[in-house]
């Protein structure tokens, strides 16, 4: 099973010395994100900064910025566990279209171990010390300054929990939030995300949104904040499927809100409609600063925390970055959901350098013509898959993992003026190459073999790829050792 609470994932990785504890003084202007960001790269441990300057709290970096690491948080061996578990409970009939996502998160929720449960505040370690008011003070908190552009420091882990004013419906999204003073910090909701939505909605009913916001969170929490669900499905539904058992959840102190029961610090508190300030820019995950825009500003009422708390926080930037991980596991865990959507799809690749979102490379099993302009189509219409901007579309016998052997189709497999779609729709809120914002060309590649009926008439037809002749092949495999090579 995954790990109830990241102080005891963090006690495992340290008996594995696969922690580092620095005891020197590091300075989060700067310094934190040059020190992780090297050690990320490098594919080094996890980092315990023990003496932040200007903070008490402890800062927890890094934690999962491997995939052995992550793997191990949440209780797996491999991220197939996932991806076949939830195929094998939508056998022998995958249901169709989002409907049947719905349906498919239906069959999770009657196992037993899935739905959060509530305890009480006297057993919920995140509520030991309860601060309100003016004892609030989020300079407390060791937030980041990471790339020397930022507008500001920046808590870049804290999962952010809001309930739709009208529906009820609960969200858990990860969004950078800009310190902006002791009280106040920048709710960077960009235009496709539920939050944003949510205050929309209480905006219009003239209600200020109830907010919190838990750092040092489950590992399943943590992940299942950043799993792109639609936005009727609990993201502590598919935590306590991942994590193998039922999340431990308690209710706030001054909002009607719940969080993590075993999270290390939450922040409350009220947006109030019409509250903006401008926030950034920032150094994103997309490699590139995003602009500085004005984003709803929350003043914090209340701050809960363990007695002796530490702070978990991630640096994003030019990838690989600890972004990497979770986006494989998200490649892998939806698999089977992208499936009864989209039935054509063998397997998927979503390259970390494109973000995860800026290329999807696609098998299929192609069965007739034109079928990869039909499955482009498809993923452009499939939730947020239609924000990626590239689709490269082959058979089912390439390894969609293997950019060698993907390049080689693509590159050989194409004829421009006929294999190259090219339309328009919606691009992430965060894409800077777009001509103007949230929306732009996106492109698919057919890089399968083409056939007559596609108006491929060369005489002799799509040639044979070049192979080993198989007799010679198992020949050569056993004298092998003869050769001396």
């Amino acid at each position: 099973m995954a790990y109830d609470d990241l102080r005891s994932f963090l006690r495992a990785l340290d008996r594995e010395g696969d922690l580092k504890r620095i005891k020197a003084e590091v300075d989060p202007h700067l310094e934190v994100g040059e020190i992780v960001d090297r050690v990320q790269k490098a594919g080094g441990p996890a980092l315990l900064f023990e003496n932040v300057k200007g903070s008490a709290m402890p800062l927890a970096m890094n934690v999962y910025g491997t995939d052995r690491r992550l793997l191990k948080a949440l209780g797996l061996k491999s991220y197939d566990e996932i991806s076949n578990t939830i195929g094998g409970l939508l056998k022998p009939e995958l249901p169709q279209g989002f409907v049947g996502i719905r349906e498919a998160f239906g069959k999770l929720a009657n196992m037993t171990h899935v739905p959060p449960r509530k305890v009480k505040a006297d057993d919920a370690p995140v509520q030991e010390v309860v601060l309100k008011g003016d004892e609030v003070d989020l300079d407390r908190l060791p937030a980041l300054f990471t790339w020397p552009e930022d507008g500001g420091s920046f808590f870049n882990l804290g999962l952010t929990h809001t309930k739709h004013p009208e529906t009820g419906v609960r969200n858990l999204g990860l969004y950078r939030l800009q310190r902006h003073d002791k009280r106040t910090i920048g709710m960077h909701w960009q235009i496709h995300k539920d939050s944003r939505n949510h205050y929309q909605a209480a905006a219009r009913r003239g209600e200020r949104l109830p907010v919190a916001i838990a750092f040092g969170c489950p590992p399943a929490v943590t992940y299942a904040s950043t799993a792109p669900l639609p936005g009727d499905i609990d993201e502590y539904l598919f935590a306590g499927f991942v994590q193998g058992k039922r999340i431990e959840m308690v209710d706030c102190q001054t909002v009607p809100l719940q969080v993590p029961a075993n999270a290390e610090v939450v922040l409350e508190g009220w947006l109030e409609p019409g509250e903006m300030r401008p926030e950034g820019p920032f150094g994103d995950h997309t490699g590139f600063y995003t602009p500085q825009e004005d984003f709803p500003a929350l003043t914090i009422d209340c701050v809960t925390m363990r007695k002796r708390p530490l702070l978990q926080s991630i640096v994003v930037g030019r990838p690989p970055t600890e972004d990497g991980p979770l986006g494989r596991a998200t490649e892998r865990f939806f698999l089977p959901l992208l499936k009864i959507i989209i039935p054509d799809i063998v397997d998927y690749h979503l390259p970390e350098a494109g973000g995860f979102h800026n290329c999807a490379i696609v098998s299929i099993d192609k069965k007739y013509p034109k079928h990869a302009q039909k499955v482009m189509h498809a993923i452009w219409g499939a939730h947020m898959m239609s924000l990626t901007k590239l689709i490269v579309v082959v058979d089912a016998d390439c390894d969609v993992h293997n950019y060698h052997e993907v390049a080689w189709r693509a590159l050989g497999n194409t004829d421009y003026a006929r294999d190259l779609t090219v339309v328009e729709g919606p691009v992430d809120h965060l894409d800077h190459a777009s001509y103007q914002q949230f929306w732009g060309g996106k492109a698919g590649i057919d890089a399968t073999a083409k056939w007559p009926e596609e108006g491929y008439t060369r005489d002799g037809g799509w040639p044979e790829m070049v192979d080993s002749d198989p007799a010679t092949a198992d020949k050569v495999t056993r004298r092998w050792k003869e050769y001396g090579l």
